[in-house]
């Protein structure tokens, strides 16, 4: 599979069409997004996103959010998916090393992300790109809208 990994600058229905296919494979309980959702994601200063795409279609996708922080420019990793049908092939290896690399470019002390402990193949080619687990706690509080 030729595919190659682009970062997008502004919404597109292929963007609106691209993630509502991609959110519920990531997630059960992403909600759609509409064109000003993906407008807002894509003109947001700290973020960075990123496509991976073939001939025919967006099959994965990353969002690098770059944070100046007091202690230094970090980075995060969030929300890879990959197209079920592209799955093994590669796509989430060059979305995460581009990543890497703009991270990288940018000054960013440290990138960090979060996997979900099933998700065997994610976590396999993450510790293959160098990330080492942490002995940290990670809190959430889900706000309602």
């Amino acid at each position: 599979m030729d595919v190659h990994v682009e970062i997008i600058r502004e919404a597109s229905q292929e963007l609106v069409d691209a993630f509502g296919r991609l959110l519920p494979q990531l997630s059960a309980t992403a909600r759609p997004m509409d064109y000003e959702a993906i407008d807002r994601m894509v003109t947001c200063d700290a973020n960075t996103v990123l496509v991976a795409r073939t001939s025919e279609a967006v099959v994965g996708a990353l969002t690098l959010v770059l944070l100046p922080l007091p202690s230094g420019l970090r980075a995060r990793v969030e929300d890879v998916v990959v197209d079920v049908a592209a799955r093994g092939q590669g796509v989430a290896g060059l979305l995460t090393r581009e990543a890497l690399r703009i991270a990288r470019e940018a000054g960013a002390r440290t990138v960090d992300l979060t996997s979900r402990p099933d998700r065997a193949a994610a976590n396999r080619l993450y510790e293959r790109l160098g990330f080492q687990a942490r002995e940290s706690t990670v809190y959430r509080l889900a706000i309602d809208q």
